[in-house]
Formats: C-alpha cells, structure tokens, sequence
C-alpha cells in the first residue's frame, strides 16, 4: 500500500514546498521472495506516484549475492531530482533478526557503488549532496547502517552552517540516538518493518530497533528532530498481522496548512 505522509518543517526553502519523496525499504528481493516480478511491481507503483526523489533505503535484497540479479531492474526508476541509495544491514551481510548470524560478507561499499551507478542510482555512504529545485537548496545527508555498526553520521553531515534544511536517508532508525541528530531536520528510515505483527492498542510485538514500541514505524519526533519509519516493501519472514507492506509518499511543506 502507498502511505501518504505530509510533513511540514519551518527551515524547508520555499523552493521545496510541496516535493514528494517516494521512500521505498525492505524489498528483500530473491527468488524465493517474489523475485523478479515482486522488484517490478515496486518500481511500477513508485513510478506511478511521480515523486520528484526517490530514495531506496537498504536491504533491496535479501542476499547480497543476488544483487546483480536485481539491482539492475531498479535502473527502470524516474525521478527528476535522482533516485538516490543507502545501503542495509543485508547488503552488509547481516540477517535483520540477528547482526551475529549474518550470511556471508556483503560487497564493499565502492562495489555497491558501482553497481547502483551502472543502475542510474547515486549511493551515498556516509556522505552529503546538495540538490537543488527552483532555486533552493537542501542537503541530502546519506547515512550508512547503524544496525550493522557501518553509521557515521558526523562524517556524513555537510561542512557548511546548519542552518539549511538537512535531509538524512538511511537504513536503521537507531541513527535517532546519535548526540548530532539534531543537526537533521528530517530523516527518512526502514529496516523495522513496522514489527510486522502488530496487536491493538499494544502495537508492535518486536522490532530491530530501540525503543521499538515508539520506533517501528511513521513518524516520530524527539531528540530535537523528525523521523519517519516505513513499515518496508517486503520482509524476510512472510508474516504480517496488522502491519501491511508500505512504499512511503512524504510530501514537504515550509509551513502548515492548517
């Protein structure tokens, strides 16, 4: 399902008012999870929300050796402000459940780099782009995955005054409690996958992240700055209870409408 979130933030430039980012974790793409078709279904209804960014947030696959399998079909993405990565703790080799019983290691990141680009994607690890729409400019802060201890958020963070709007993607929302977060206006993370069984009232039974009953998904404001969790495209274990599939539709907006 297409969860359609608007958020509103007084540092956003005028020039980015009403910018739709499709977020899209946790495809887990392989052949015994829907393979080929599962990945183009994604990219069909991505394609299909005319986002002006598109940010892919890890764990596109579930083995990382099947990446030049299904990578390359995410090459089929449009948005005309780039398509943009970061990687999760499967492209690192490390299973969601347990970062001590992870299958092989993953490739490097200068691999996975290479690989997005023949793909038409920017990966960012731990580094910063700026982009530009009408004459404004935001940061694109690319963080890379605190569940597998690859995070690094003060060297991702651009040089400059923090006074422009900085936007974070990553994989794991425990990136939240990093002493600099607040440097960030927004960030934009999966890797929970909303719990995937979730009971009324109570909410999530566990997720892959602190504090997880607050964490594991939509949108979460504390240590001075906004977070948004999706509840991911896919999973590795095929069960959900109360906690469907979700591609994220997040729209800007410099001020409030109400």
């Amino acid at each position: 399902m297409v969860e359609r979130v608007t958020i509103s933030h007084p540092r956003l430039p005028a020039g980015f008012d009403g910018v739709a980012i499709a977020a899209v974790a946790d495809v887990h793409a392989s052949p015994l999870r829907g393979g080929r078709s599962r990945v183009q279904r994604v990219v069909e209804l991505v394609n299909s929300l005319h986002a002006d960014l598109v940010c892919l947030l890890g764990d596109l696959v579930h083995n990382a050796r099947h990446a030049p399998q299904y990578v390359p079909l995410f090459a089929e993405l449009e948005a005309p402000h780039g398509v943009w990565a970061t990687l999760g703790n499967h492209e690192h080799g490390f299973f969601w459940y347990s970062r001590y019983l992870g299958g092989p290691r993953g490739p490097s990141a200068d691999e996975w780099r290479c690989l997005y680009a023949q793909a038409g994607i920017r990966l960012l690890v731990n580094e910063t782009t700026a982009v530009e729409r009408n004459g404004s400019r935001i940061w694109l802060v690319g963080v890379d995955d605190a569940y597998s201890d690859h995070a690094d958020l003060s060297a991702a963070l651009p040089p400059e005054p923090d006074a422009d709007f900085r936007l974070a993607i990553t994989h794991s929302p425990d990136v939240l409690d990093h002493p600099r977060i607040a440097e960030l206006a927004l960030t934009i993370a999966g890797h929970t996958h909303g719990g995937q069984i979730r009971l009324p009232r109570l909410g999530p039974l566990y997720a892959p992240c602190r504090r997880f009953r607050e964490r594991a998904a939509g949108l979460v404001n504390a240590n001075g700055t906004t977070l948004y969790v999706t509840r991911g495209a896919g999973e590795g274990f095929p069960l959900r209870l109360l906690c469907p599939r979700e591609i994220s539709l997040i729209t800007l907006r410099a001020h409030s409408k109400a």
